[in-house]
């Protein structure tokens, strides 16, 4: 850009204007640019300690240049500031901030002041652009964009939108997907940014709600928010699944994101290279949203930990590797897709683990009740999981099983309870050795199982526990690697629920003196639930009344519709 500060009038506003056209930026701001770079030039010509000011009329193209003294109380610059007393001999009338100006005549630009010009004037028309730039396009986040391939460079993609220049940096693109110099392209603005080189336009064509921003463009129903798409998880280049929903009962949201002969569908697949696409329904309720996600495999049985946010779904045999997907890449969409970490087991691993399960109950009744294999094998198959269970269980919920009576009842809770204050005895002896304060056991919520445990731990006081965190106790889940990997706590084996954790604690400052009785949050009314820990639901093969006889024998409230049910297991 060339710009001659030394240029007459008629010249000098037809290059701002011309300079303002092409950058797209106000002509104001370009005569504004020459004006500093006149009163730089000017500054080493009089002197660089006056204040010398430089004004170009827009209209004309008159330019005049003036040096400004400022009347104050006491002079610290006097190549800019006079006393009140030296301005009244100029002007009686002056005051403290009267402003003198004296007009200065024109200077001849040299070699070394036209280039000093123009880079001040290259300078300030450059930040105006990249300014111009930043407020056009900060506010068109989540905007997809028409550009076209203006330079590759080690992977990154550089894109001329017309106006600006945007990047798709390596991450952001499709694998394999070869653009060239040249080549129009589409993509989706996930981020604008001030930097030090200008704002930043970073474009992708990998981001999830790139693939919903274009069903946006391809399906009006998107479009005019009649279906809404909630979740999106992609696999770039190769496979995504897209959960979809209606808010009119009489569209269908699958059969109109995939058009008429999966039209509108494959719009959207031809612009992303191939990639496929699994369009999901969504519902409200996770068991049956995570198997429409698992499609195409069958899914037999899901068993839910809404705690911890897991699912464990079983699979027929011949369905394990659908379910998976190559590398994974199934389980790991549809884990994305619902937020839900997902375990997959076929039917003959999930049966083996119940046996497993099974004959260690077994071997447990067998040894604290001193009972013969087939006793403990009935109470191990009418549910019993614990000996704490039995101990202080209703003495009729034993007594009904086939083959006992009263007597016997009365005889294995005997059994139970002398094996628990064994037990508990030998706890408290460790807790003592391990140095466990008393105080930390009068803890409400902590055992003498927890007090050993906490002890090994070197927890030994409700001091000590009062500076922790619900996560060290309970665990938490990390990313490293990729990888989702959980971190033990030191109660994991106790199952403690996120309230319990926090209300432990809480209770431990208490007793510690950290905060009073009146600091705990207050208890809220009951509801009317009762389906807390794992929820087990048989899904496949089952008629809808058969679904709700199951689930409420569980404890399970689905209020899934029937269309919804049959998707699932289709």
């Amino acid at each position: 850009m060339n710009i001659g500060v030394s240029a007459n009038k008629t010249e000098m506003l037809a290059i701002a204007r011309a300079v303002a056209h092409e950058k797209s930026i106000d002509e104001r701001i370009v005569i504004e640019a020459i004006e500093e770079a006149i009163e730089k030039a000017a500054r080493s010509r009089y002197g660089a300690e006056l204040d010398i000011r430089s004004k170009i009329d827009p209209k004309t193209g008159e330019m005049s240049l003036t040096r400004h003294t400022t009347v104050v109380e006491e002079v610290e610059n006097d190549a800019q500031e006079m006393s009140l007393a030296d301005a009244k001999k100029i002007d009686p009338d002056a005051e403290i901030g009267t402003v003198f100006s004296e007009e200065l005549p024109p200077i001849e630009f040299g070699r070394v002041a036209s280039m000093t010009a123009k880079q001040v004037i290259t300078q300030k028309v450059r930040d105006a652009e990249r300014e111009r730039q930043y407020e056009e396009y900060k506010d068109r986040v989540g905007e997809i964009l028409n550009g076209i391939v203006k330079r590759v460079e080690y992977g990154n993609v550089f894109i001329d939108l017309g106006r600006a220049e945007g990047i798709i940096r390596r991450n952001d693109g499709i694998p394999r997907e070869n653009l060239k110099n040249g080549d129009r392209v589409r993509a989706y603005i996930y981020d604008v940014r001030r930097e030090t080189r200008g704002p930043q336009i970073f474009l992708s064509r990998a981001h999830p709600d790139f693939m919903a921003a274009l069903f946006a463009q391809e399906v009006p129903e998107v479009y005019e928010g009649i279906i809404e798409i909630p979740a999106v998880a992609r696999d770039p280049g190769s496979r995504a699944k897209i959960a979809v929903i209606s808010n009119d009962s009489s569209i269908d949201p699958v059969g109109a994101c995939v058009g008429m002969r999966g039209s509108r569908v494959q719009a959207v697949v031809s612009e992303l290279a191939g990639e496929k696409i699994d369009i999901i329904p969504w519902n409200n309720d996770p068991a049956t949203f995570i198997v429409n996600a698992l499609q195409p495999a069958e899914v037999a049985k899901v068993v839910l930990d809404e705690e911890d946010q897991r699912i464990e779904v079983v699979v027929p045999d011949d369905q394990l590797s659908l379910a998976i997907g190559r590398r994974g890449q199934n389980v790991r969409l549809a884990s994305q897709l619902t937020g839900w970490s997902i375990d997959i087991l076929t039917e003959q691993e999930e049966s083996e683990r119940r046996q497993k399960e099974f004959a260690e109950r077994t071997a447990i009744f067998m040894d604290a009740l001193d009972v013969d294999e087939v006793i403990a094998q009935l109470l191990a198959t009418e549910g019993f999981e614990s000996v704490e269970e039995l101990a202080y269980v209703d003495l009729g919920e034993i007594a009904i099983i086939e083959g006992f009576d009263d007597d016997t009842a009365v005889e294995i809770q005997t059994r139970a309870k002398e094996h628990l204050d064994k037990l508990a005895a030998a706890q408290d002896a460790k807790r003592t050795e391990l140095g466990v304060e008393d105080s930390l056991l009068e803890v409400d919520g902590i055992d003498l199982a927890i007090a050993v445990k906490l002890g090994e731990n070197e927890v030994k006081t409700a001091d000590d526990l009062a500076g922790f965190t619900p996560d060290d106790l309970r665990g938490w889940f990390e990313t490293r690697d990729g990888a989702r990997v959980r971190e033990p706590g030191i109660l994991e084996e106790f199952d403690l629920s996120q309230e319990d954790a926090e209300m432990l604690i809480l209770k431990a400052r208490v007793a510690a003196g950290w905060i009073s009785e009146d600091d705990l949050p207050q208890p809220e009314a009951e509801e009317a639930s009762e389906d807390e820990g794992d929820t087990e639901v048989d899904i496949a093969d089952m008629d809808l009344d058969a679904l709700d006889a199951e689930a409420a024998a569980l404890g399970v409230d689905l209020d899934a519709p029937v269309d919804e049910e049959e998707e699932a297991k289709d």
